[in-house]
């Protein structure tokens, strides 16, 4: 899908925790479709019925605004990496994470492909929103799945667009919808 209006028309902030209600400003070249408020606070109420915050590692792909890695920083995630190759994008997210002194996420400058080849570390969440008009978006969940990085009782979450469905894959367990924004998980 592409991005047909400025980011700044969005209304975006943290849903839950302990930022809760902060608002995120990203940098006026921001050219994303952040996940809407709506679909972040339904997602969340699904996690917290399922994982334990405060013990949980979590990778967070394609990240754009980061609003998903501070929504698990706001909940007392310890470790979260944010992987997001766009240089406007990840100093966007480099500064909203000093100035809400964010100390648990470690943003990574680099392309997802490349981070899930040299990946060492594993993750009990991984989610990953890609664009919409991405050409190998249907490719992404065995590129995770096939990379590694999950532990064995973790878990993979993407965000997609309704026009592609997941649930023929062997390892897809669940879907979820909230409006134009659709949810697919993945077990190993």
């Amino acid at each position: 899908m592409p991005v047909s209006k400025s980011f700044h028309t969005c209304k975006l902030r943290i849903i839950g925790g302990k930022y809760k209600g902060r608002r995120i400003v990203p940098p006026s070249a921001f050219k994303a479709r952040p996940t809407t408020d709506f679909a972040r606070e339904g997602l969340f109420n699904i996690l917290v019925n399922r994982i334990d915050f405060e013990e949980v590692t979590v990778l967070d792909l394609f990240s754009g605004t980061g609003s998903i890695s501070y929504e698990f920083a706001s909940r007392g995630v310890s470790a979260i990496h944010l992987v997001e190759k766009d240089s406007v994008h990840i100093n966007g997210i480099r500064k909203i994470i000093k100035d809400m002194e964010m100390e648990n996420i470690r943003p990574i400058h680099i392309d997802v492909k490349a981070y899930l080849r040299t990946c060492k570390i594993k993750y009990d969440l991984v989610f990953a929103d890609p664009p919409y008009d991405l050409s190998w978006l249907k490719d992404i969940p065995d590129l995770v799945l096939n990379s590694g990085i999950l532990k064995d009782d973790g878990f993979f979450i993407l965000e997609h667009p309704r026009r592609i469905a997941f649930s023929g894959h062997p390892l897809f367990f669940e879907h979820r919808s909230y409006g134009g924004v659709n949810f697919s998980f993945f077990r190993i």
